[in-house]
């Protein structure tokens, strides 16, 4: 039977971890953390500050040298074992994760799955690490080129997945060698905390991870960056606060890989399957209630499909149950925060106001909770600001076309390029399309492209470098070559 909420939490640590301890914030600080659905608070952590993040980085960068030493097949069977711990708490991560976030059970149980994958893909990454031997051209040197650990690594991740984006990001970097400081986002640090114990469990080493949960991200990071001992930062986030990293890490050098904001289209061809493509709307809409980058933002519908397509999926998203991701039934769980709802309502309440129509919802559920209706939206403006800026709640966004090049154009006039998504029957069409459309990641006939095997990362301001898949340990790892004369 799974623990309640409240058991797990009692088991969690402070908030600030190093040298394989538990800490309470230098200053005595603390912050908490709140249920979404019930506005009820479930915890309360340790707030740290610059002292907590010199402490943190100072240790990472004292066992760097120790832990890039140990052998790829004891960091993979780390990783490996974090994997088979991670899907034997599954009940327990996802009632912390809907506890935390708001997400439904089935979705939580969903990410637990995800997550697990990514420590199980770097275990077998670990022992994979490529290099070569090869003579020059001229036949006078032999080369030797290794790949070693980066070093001590900033990791920092969102609020929304709060389980896959820390194992997306550690697993590789445990898998490289290198040590880490972590920063959860404060609104859902409990998820974190416990794969911090987890991983403890799994065999890592005191001090190669280090956690500092903060309200005060930016003197947390800063001191990261500025400390002269991070080698590496990994970062998912909003744009504007990826371009204020780099700006920081330009000063250090520091090598960068940066997950960013989003802007998807969803392009419906008018030979589309039209079941095939509501499902895939519902996915990449749905999912996460919305908030999510990959979320489907902007949907581009064939002229010849609009009414069947726009009355198909005003069907689904009508038929959703809205509540306490906890409660069974429950489809669309409450959105993070209070200004979460704030910025769903201004933005539908912009697109009604130049001229948008309202299929279902359009409005916040009244009540105790961040609830907003699932909402359909027909005749949106182009200049309407939810078509410039990530929505991040359950509201679908759509536009006809009638030709293959206005969808692409449309779909390409963003400063973003994370994801997008084509729906149609012809392969041929379908790989066109994608081709053209500037986006790192395409959705042909589906609407999730998450694949732990796969890179994720998107091109323009939507970041820099991926993560996953075969690439994914590049971004922690150095080239060195060495030469040596043939005698």
């Amino acid at each position: 039977m799974t623990r309640a909420v409240a058991d797990i939490v009692g088991t969690l640590g402070s908030g600030i971890y190093r040298d394989g301890e538990w800490h309470r914030a230098a200053s005595g600080g603390t912050f908490t953390v709140e249920n979404p659905a019930t506005g009820e608070t479930i915890a309360t952590l340790a707030d740290g500050d610059r002292a907590d993040a010199s402490a943190a980085i100072a240790s990472a960068a004292g066992h760097q040298r120790d832990w890039a030493a140990v052998p790829a097949r004891r960091r993979s069977e780390i990783l490996r074992r974090a994997y088979e711990l991670v899907v034997e708490r599954t009940d327990e991560l996802a009632a912390l994760m809907t506890a935390e976030m708001g997400k439904p059970l089935a979705e939580a149980r969903g990410e637990v799955a995800y997550a697990a994958e990514f420590f199980r893909w770097y275990a077998e990454e670990a022992v994979r690490i490529r290099g070569d031997a090869r003579r020059s051209p001229d036949g006078k040197s032999r080369f030797i080129i290794t790949a070693e650990p980066v070093g001590p690594s900033i990791l920092i991740t969102p609020w929304n997945f709060p389980l896959a984006m820390v194992s997306r990001k550690i697993g590789p970097a445990i898998a490289a060698g290198c040590t880490m400081v972590y920063k959860p986002a404060n609104l859902t640090p409990l998820t974190s905390l416990y794969v911090v114990d987890l991983l403890s469990e799994a065999g890592l080493p005191d001090g190669v991870l280090s956690v500092v949960c903060t309200t005060s991200p930016g003197d947390v990071v800063s001191t990261w960056i500025d400390s002269g001992q991070a080698r590496k930062l990994s970062f998912t986030g909003s744009t504007e606060v990826g371009k204020l990293l780099l700006e920081q890490c330009a000063r250090g050098v520091l090598r960068t890989s940066m997950e960013l904001g989003g802007n998807a289209p969803f392009i419906v061809c008018e030979d589309a399957d039209l079941d095939t493509a509501v499902d895939a709307a519902m996915v990449a809409k749905t999912r996460n209630m919305g908030e999510a980058c990959t979320a489907a933002n902007r949907m581009f519908v064939h002229r010849s499909r609009i009414d069947e397509f726009v009355t198909a999926l005003t069907e689904r998203m009508s038929a959703l149950t809205v509540g306490d991701g906890a409660v069974a039934g429950t489809d669309v769980g409450p959105l993070v925060e209070a200004k979460a709802v704030d910025k769903v309502d201004r933005l539908v309440a912009d697109a009604v106001d130049r001229g948008a129509t309202v299929m279902c919802g359009g409005r916040r559920v009244d009540g105790v909770g961040h609830f907003y209706q699932p909402t359909v939206l027909t005749d949106v403006a182009q200049d309407a600001d939810l078509m410039s800026t990530e929505i991040f709640g359950p509201v679908a966004a759509i536009v006809g076309f009638d030709t293959d090049d206005e969808a692409v154009d449309a779909a390409n006039d963003t400063e973003f390029g994370l994801v997008a998504y084509v729906m149609t029957e012809s392969v041929d069409r379908g790989l066109s399309i994608a081709e053209r459309l500037e986006s790192g990641m395409v959705g042909f006939n589906t609407g999730l492209v998450s694949n732990p095997a796969a890179p994720f990362g998107g091109v323009k301001q939507s970041g820099l470098g991926r993560e996953g898949g075969l690439t994914g340990i590049d971004e922690f790892l150095e080239t060195k070559y060495v030469g040596i004369p043939v005698k």
